[in-house]
């Protein structure tokens, strides 16, 4: 005869199986020895997600073009911030590729399209040309199987809406051509709006042509990217979007008054209403003011001194002293600096709306003690574990955010259909 055991004391025998759960870490009693290793461990096995990398671009100006070979990023490269060994060290999963579309290329019809159909060209032959290391994503389910098979994923977003040129088709155009966010401006006002980094104020905000675009690219599902648009923009835009919006690659204005390009708290705290995320930019300029002071004042000692001296950039002697002098009048700010960003954002508005926009390989020699390359992510979440973040917070910075903010945009495409 089979004998049974009560339902009740069935489920009591199973809670009593269950693991107990593990207790939180505290990482601030660590030693920064141990904290930078908890960090290494956290960067290397969490997906970690960049707004904003500009290697296409640095091809481009590095003589690269679609009828010569790309640049060998598979191997650790002398210049720029970005290779896939470093960005294995440092745990980067998907640096967005940036779509750069200077200014200055406005000025000729149908350049700013072309030059962008040459970029997204180039970063899908890194992808064909080292696909045991690149691959590329279109969607964060690309992401999330890229990383289990430990690719790098290739996001691109379009850096410049004037590569739509005049033409709305355009928006839908790049969605097929891969392209998942478009930063509004750029450096000048453009026919979408106008720019931070441009006093005209050529149509206060967002033109009329401007509005369709952004309710084109809620319909179509590509993210809409608010850095580097003038302040009436970025309202007028938020007023618009049906979706939630980002800002790729922009910082916390508070530390650097005056700097329309950074993002004042009243549109940081209309971000997060909006159910945005803003990605932290890694420049010197962006995050400090002093830098560009500091900076201005080195580069005048050094220019002197060659002339005094008769002396050129390259000679052995210049050199030398130029690399002592910095080191001793360093005028870069700090891994620190960033990290403050992003406590601004998140006693502002909470830690749901904040993530990372180095713009590696976009803003030369200006980068932080502790950030110059992709390499060194784990010193940042090592700061930031110092602080008091938790693992949960470093994921969500890392990813989450900027996946959460992905997929409604998605999801709001999904029900336009």
């Amino acid at each position: 005869m089979k004998k049974y055991l009560p339902l009740v004391l069935i489920a009591a025998l199973g809670f009593a199986c269950q693991a107990p759960e593990p207790e939180p870490i505290d990482y601030t009693t660590m030693t920064d020895a141990e904290r930078l290793e908890a960090a290494t461990e956290i960067a290397r096995t969490t997906i970690m997600v960049d707004g904003h990398v500009d290697l296409p671009y640095r091809m481009k100006v590095g003589g690269f073009t679609l009828q010569r070979e790309i640049l060998d990023v598979s191997v650790r490269t002398d210049g720029g911030n970005f290779d896939y060994p470093r960005t294995k060290e440092g745990g980067l999963d998907a640096p967005f590729m940036s779509i750069y579309i200077p200014a200055g290329n406005q000025g000729t019809p149908g350049a700013s399209k072309a030059l962008a159909d040459s970029l997204i060209l180039m970063t899908e032959r890194i992808a064909s040309t080292y696909p045991d290391k690149f691959a590329m994503a279109y969607s964060p389910a690309d992401i999330e199987a890229n990383f289990a098979k430990g690719l790098v994923s290739l996001p691109m977003g379009m850096e410049n809406g004037s590569g739509l040129e005049d033409d709305l088709a355009n928006v839908e155009y790049f969605k097929t051509r891969g392209i998942r966010y478009i930063t509004l401006t750029h450096g000048k006002d453009n026919l979408i709006g106008d720019a931070s980094y441009d006093t005209t104020g050529t149509h206060g905000g967002l033109s009329e042509y401007g509005e369709q675009v952004v309710k084109e690219m809620n319909r179509v599902g590509i993210m809409v990217d608010l850095s580097h648009v003038s302040d009436n923009t970025f309202r007028d835009a938020l007023a618009i979007t049906k979706a939630p919006i980002i800002a790729s690659h922009s910082s916390v204005r508070k530390f650097t008054p005056g700097f329309e390009r950074n993002m004042s708290d009243e549109l940081i705290q209309g971000m997060a209403k909006n159910g945005g995320v803003m990605m932290i930019n890694f420049g010197g300029t962006f995050i400090d003011s002093a830098y560009a002071a500091g900076s201005g004042k080195v580069r005048e000692h050094l220019v002197n001194y060659m002339a005094e001296n008769s002396l050129s950039r390259t000679d052995s002697a210049f050199v030398a002293y130029a690399e002592a002098y910095a080191a001793a009048n360093n005028p870069f700010p700090t891994v620190q600096r960033v990290a403050d960003h992003i406590d601004h954002v998140k006693n502002l508005v909470g830690v749901d709306y904040v993530g990372l926009g180095s713009d590696f390989d976009g803003v030369g020699d200006s980068l932080p003690t502790g950030l110059k390359d992709v390499s060194m992510y784990p010193n940042l979440i090592a700061e930031l574990l110092k602080r008091g973040y938790s693992k949960e917070d470093i994921e969500k910075i890392c990813y989450k955010n900027v996946f959460r903010v992905w997929k409604a945009v998605e999801d709001y495409a999904t029900a336009q259909q």
